[in-house]
């Protein structure tokens, strides 16, 4: 969970004094066009900024939220995944990418298509961004064969990771997106339709 500055005590840094900063969380499904707004906004209107405006005050989180009724959902966010393994600097750039591209993973457009296909072409987009191809693949392939002992629910290699992800998202109760939360509490105010200018003029206030 998020930490308000004024909590900031509770917090523990070897060696580091306690530091107050603002937190926040964003819900975000990569497959939600709503999700998608936001994160155009946010990320070429106001992150850019935030460095220099904000300095040591605020800190944003993009909290990956599958939504199981797009089955495809899954599998863009364990792509995610695969980024963050790799190389976590890149997962911001990836992200932009597949906001730019979600249509090509909506239902209609895989629902006749393999699932390791799908992964090929996530692996292709993050290849785009700087990642090497064939090392997100690897991560993301589901063999076709049974696994240790005969299982058949094998996974892949970032299934854990997914499985944290989901599990930390349930305990904070999120469902739809986009979702915000401030400093650990969802902020109702804050929604897909934010231009670049509301999300600066809140900041100002709030933070």
């Amino acid at each position: 969970m998020a930490l308000a500055p004024k909590f900031a005590g509770q917090a523990y840094s070897a060696n580091i004094s306690p530091k107050a900063i603002h937190t926040i969380e964003l819900y975000l499904d990569y497959v939600c066009p709503f999700s998608a707004k936001m994160f155009s906004t946010l990320y070429n209107s106001v992150l850019p900024h935030v460095s220099t405006k904000y300095p040591a005050k605020v800190r944003f989180l993009f909290r990956q939220q599958i939504q199981p009724w797009h089955p495809s959902s899954t599998l863009v966010h364990e792509a995610g995944a695969a980024v963050l393994r790799l190389a976590p600097d890149k997962f911001w750039p990836f992200s932009e990418a597949l906001f730019e591209h979600q249509k090509e993973f909506f239902d209609v457009n895989i629902v006749h298509e393999a699932r390791n296909d799908t992964y090929k072409r996530l692996a292709k987009l993050a290849g785009s961004v700087g990642l090497e191809e064939s090392q997100v693949f690897e991560l993301l392939e589901i063999a076709d064969k049974p696994g240790e002992g005969g299982s058949l629910n094998t996974g892949n290699k970032v299934t854990d990771d997914v499985k944290l992800m989901v599990k930390a998202n349930r305990r904070v109760g999120v469902h739809v997106t986009p979702t915000v939360l401030f400093n650990g509490i969802e902020e109702g105010s804050i929604s897909s339709s934010f231009t670049g200018q509301q999300w600066e003029e809140w900041l100002d206030k709030n933070v």
